[in-house]
C-alpha cells in the first residue's frame, strides 16, 4: 500500500488552503475590531473523553497567522484524554489567535472524531482482528483521514486504485469471477490480490487460485464462520458490510483476521474541544 505521509510541507500547504477559505475576500472583520496589542493565554481543552489527533495541523493554523504565537501541547497526538483535559495551551497576540482559532479547532476536532471512532472499534474487536479503514473518505482529504486512523489504532487499508487488486461484485456483474482473478494472478506484478464474495458457492470456485485475501461481504456471522472455515489456511480472511459497534465484536468472534469500516472514515462524529481564555 502506499505509505502516508505528513510532511510538513504537505501539513502546511493543506492549512494555508483552509485559512484561505475563510480568509478570502477581506480577512476576518470582527476580530480586526480589537486592539492590535492585546496579548492573551488560551486553554485548549476537551469536552469528552477521546483520541486527541491532528495537533499539528492546528499548530500550524496558528503558526501561519502569526509565527509568534506559541502553542505548547500538553498531549501527544494519539493520545487518550478525559472530559475536561487540557490538550495545549496557546499564548500570543488576541486578534490573531482567534482568526486562526476555527480552523485549528475543525481539524483538530474531525481528525480526533475518526482517531476516537476507530479506537472505539479496535477495542471491541480485539487483539487477533484488525479494524481497516477503505476509500470511503471525503474527497481531498483521504491522506489526513487514514492518518486518523492509524492514530486511533486502526490499519490501513490500499490509498488508492493502483495499490493492490480488489474485485468486487460489480467487477463480477461486469464479467467472470473466475477469469478476473486468474487475470489479476498472471498480472499482478507484486501487487496483493483481494476476492470479494458474498456467498459461499462463489468462494468454492476460486478456491485454490494464487491471490492474498478473501472478502466477506455482507455475510451473516454463520456463514462468515464457514466460510473462515474453509479458506482460513489458504487466504488472509476480511469481513465488510454494515460493521457497527454493536456487530464487530460478534464478528471479529468468527475468527476473520480484518475487519474494514467505512463509518470510521465517512460518518465519525467531530469531537467537542473548545477554547477557554
Amino acid at each position: 500500500m502506499s505509505k502516508i505521509k505528513l510532511s510538513k510541507e504537505f501539513i502546511r500547504n493543506t492549512v494555508k488552503l483552509a485559512l484561505n477559505e475563510d480568509l478570502y475576500p477581506s480577512g476576518d472583520i470582527t476580530s480586526s475590531l480589537i486592539k492590535n496589542n492585546k496579548i492573551i493565554t488560551i486553554k485548549l481543552l476537551s469536552n469528552q473523553n477521546a483520541v486527541i489527533a491532528g495537533l499539528l495541523f492546528a499548530k500550524q493554523a496558528f503558526a501561519l497567522i502569526d509565527n509568534k504565537i506559541k502553542f505548547i501541547v500538553k498531549k501527544k497526538d494519539g493520545s487518550k484524554v478525559k472530559k475536561g483535559s487540557l490538550i495545549a495551551i496557546i499564548k500570543g497576540n488576541a486578534k490573531n489567535i482567534l482568526i486562526a482559532e476555527r480552523v485549528a479547532l475543525n481539524f483538530l476536532s474531525h481528525i480526533s472524531g475518526i482517531a476516537t471512532k476507530t479506537n472505539e472499534f479496535v477495542k471491541l474487536a480485539g487483539k487477533k482482528t484488525k479494524i481497516c479503514c477503505t476509500r470511503k473518505t471525503i474527497p481531498n482529504l483521504r491522506v489526513i483521514q487514514k492518518y486518523a486512523v492509524k492514530l486511533g489504532g486502526g490499519t490501513n487499508h490500499r490509498f488508492n486504485l493502483s495499490d493492490e487488486y480488489l474485485i468486487k461484485d460489480n467487477h463480477i456483474a461486469s464479467s467472470d469471477l473466475k477469469t478476473l482473478v486468474t487475470k489479476a494472478v498472471k498480472n499482478k506484478k507484486g501487487r496483493k490480490i483481494t476476492v470479494e464474495v458474498d456467498n459461499l458457492n462463489q468462494l468454492k470456485s476460486i478456491m485454490g487460485l494464487k491471490f492474498n485475501t478473501v472478502l466477506f461481504d455482507n455475510m451473516n456471522v454463520k456463514s462468515l464462520k464457514k466460510g473462515i472455515k474453509i479458506s482460513n489456511k489458504h487466504y488472509e480472511t476480511e469481513a465488510s458490510g454494515n460493521i457497527t459497534l454493536k456487530r464487530v465484536r460478534a464478528v471479529a468472534g468468527t475468527g476473520v483476521n480484518r475487519i474494514s469500516v467505512g463509518s470510521i472514515t465517512h460518518s465519525s462524529s467531530a469531537i467537542d474541544l473548545k477554547l477557554e481564555i
